[in-house]
């Protein structure tokens, strides 16, 4: 009996020591990270994603590395060459190499601060020789500085700078915003005027080189025209020859003309027409008419004298007469 309760506290305890190994024999790694194995506080190996085996209680594991990619924001104030302080956001993304995974556990304790270190040194020695204007145009150069000094100086500690963005470059005086936004809107403005006036000039243009070209082509009409009648009247002419009047073919034209010159006074309804005689004495004539026509108007618009003046008048001659009789 005693036998048999021995050799089940041994399977126990064999049991119970086979428990505590396992946890401490399999490390199972995930994917997209590392795990770093020491022995005795000296670096072993590193792990892979997957299922690996290390000596229990002998091995440890120091860290588990995230290899994948991270993104640290740091924001920055600084000064322009023409003395205007910004506030420039700056966000790096960056990861551990997959092939440098120790340096980067132990060359650096905290790269974020690292890096952050680098930003600030690089952004106030790049604006310190750009003013507002060119910093806000060279956002771009900016950060390119940025990301190449960082991949220059994180590489040898085992860490890959993927980008670098620099998102905003904003003044930290919101006095100097509104006038860079009053700046702006003048600009735009000018800008608007300007494009405003060409175009008036562009339909001005326009507009005279069509009224030209309608002036020219109704000179042609009108010699069109001419031509024609010109044309008509040595054919009316022709045919006057012909039917024997040749003395004064003229005259019959002249009154002919007269008479359709009539029909389309008549025949429109707003026309303002003054016929003045041709000859020097009709001329005379048309005078003598209008001036005799004034006077007449102007004789009509005298005042006429009071009646009871005038019967008193008529009475003292009346008196004088009996007088003389």
């Amino acid at each position: 009996m005693e036998d048999i309760i021995t050799q089940s506290m041994g399977l126990i305890v064999a049991a119970l020591v086979v428990l505590l190994l396992i946890p401490q024999t399999f490390v199972t790694t995930r994917s997209a990270t590392n795990k770093i194995i020491e022995r005795f506080g000296k670096f072993v190996r590193v792990t892979q994603p997957g299922l690996t085996v290390k000596i229990p209680f002998i091995d440890r594991i120091a860290v588990v590395m995230d290899l994948r990619l991270k993104q640290l924001n740091v924001m920055v104030e600084s000064k322009t060459k023409d003395n205007v302080f910004v506030n420039i956001p700056v966000a790096v993304q960056y990861r551990p190499l997959f092939d440098r995974v120790p340096e980067a556990y132990y060359s650096l304790s905290a790269p974020e601060d690292q890096i952050r270190s680098y930003v600030f040194d690089t952004i106030r020695t790049t604006l310190a020789a750009l003013t507002l204007d060119e910093a806000y145009s060279n956002k771009d150069a900016i950060a390119n500085d940025i990301e190449s000094r960082l991949q220059q100086q994180m590489a040898q500690y085992g860490y890959q700078i993927a980008n670098t963005l620099v998102t905003d470059i904003s003044p930290t005086d919101p006095r100097v915003r509104e006038s860079m936004n009053r700046i702006n809107a003048a600009q735009r403005e000018r800008e608007a005027a300007s494009a405003e006036g060409e175009a008036v000039k562009i339909r001005s243009i326009k507009a005279a080189e069509a009224e030209a070209e309608t002036k020219r082509l109704q000179g042609v009409g009108v010699a069109s025209q001419r031509k024609a009648i010109v044309e008509g009247l040595a054919e009316q002419y022709e045919v006057l020859r012909k039917i024997g009047i040749e003395e004064s073919p003229e005259q019959l034209l002249m009154m002919t003309q007269y008479f359709d010159t009539l029909r389309d006074i008549g025949t429109q309804s707003r026309t303002n027409t003054i016929f003045v005689p041709s000859n020097a004495g009709g001329l005379s004539s048309s005078q003598e008419e209008i001036r005799n026509t004034l006077l007449a108007v102007a004789a009509q618009n005298q005042p006429t004298p009071p009646r009871r003046r005038a019967e008193s008048h008529t009475q003292e001659s009346f008196d004088d007469t009996e007088l003389g009789e």
